[in-house]
């Protein structure tokens, strides 16, 4: 066993985020196993390896991924992430929830669940005191 199979599917969701943070695409694919998938539970996209790290690769723009949070259970992991405009010219902002699955030191399936920044609605803010 090399040290890329001992990484928790947290510590590897750690380095995922900071290689879509840096544009680091070969890095991503390194991550990511043969047999990978990934789904979005919004739109029902689904992509294999090479598909998901061209979506990243090809997404228009330049992006900041910034890891807010992640929780580590051994071969499963979850990861909170900010997503915003890594040039200024828009305050365009998400946020995504990672969930993700490891085996052998390689993610091999995510969900990502993708929300975008809103304002609350007037019916549903607090009456101030």
């Amino acid at each position: 066993m090399n040290a890329i199979e001992q990484n928790t599917a947290g510590e590897l969701l750690v380095r995922f985020a900071t290689h879509i943070d840096d544009a680091n695409w070969d890095g991503l694919a390194d991550l990511l196993a043969d047999d990978f998938r990934a789904r979005y539970s919004t739109t029902g996209e689904e992509f294999d390896k090479q598909g998901f790290v061209a979506l990243n690769r090809d997404y228009p723009g330049r992006w900041r991924f910034e890891r807010e949070d992640v929780v580590d259970a051994g071969d499963r992991a979850v990861l909170r992430a900010r997503v915003s405009d890594a040039t200024g010219t828009s305050d365009e902002t998400h946020f995504v929830a990672t969930f993700a699955t490891a085996r052998a030191g390689q993610l091999t399936e995510i969900v990502e669940v993708w929300a975008e920044v809103a304002q609350v609605p007037l019916d549903r803010r607090p009456t101030p005191s």
